[in-house]
Order: C-alpha cells, then sequence, then structure tokens
C-alpha cells in the first residue's frame, strides 16, 4: 500500500513564528529525533508515527 497525502493538506494547518527570526513553523510537530544521549528502537519510532496517523495526524 503506498500513501498518496491529499493535495490541500497544508490549507488549515496553523503556523506561528519563531521569534523575530521570520521562520513560519507548525503550531503542533512531531519529533523522533534523540535527545540527550539516548537512543530508542526504530520500532518505537514507527508505533509513535502510527499512532499519530490512527489519530488523524498527518505530515
Amino acid at each position: 500500500m503506498s500513501y498518496k497525502p491529499n493535495t490541500d493538506r497544508y490549507e488549515e494547518m496553523k503556523y506561528r513564528y519563531a521569534g523575530a527570526s521570520g521562520l513560519k513553523l507548525p503550531e503542533l510537530s512531531l519529533g523522533l529525533w534523540h535527545n540527550f544521549g539516548t537512543e530508542a528502537d526504530h520500532s518505537v519510532a514507527t508505533d509513535i508515527l502510527c499512532s499519530a496517523f490512527d489519530h488523524g495526524i498527518t505530515p
């Protein structure tokens, strides 16, 4: 199965500006990077993303 997102998926997304930089970022983001020297198994990241999709959060 391949994923094909809706073409209008960003039209209702809410954004905010990051300080005085002018950089516009989404109000809500999901990050899966490693912090503070800990490592999570790849399957944990996959589970987090699948749960987000199941609850209506899409890229």
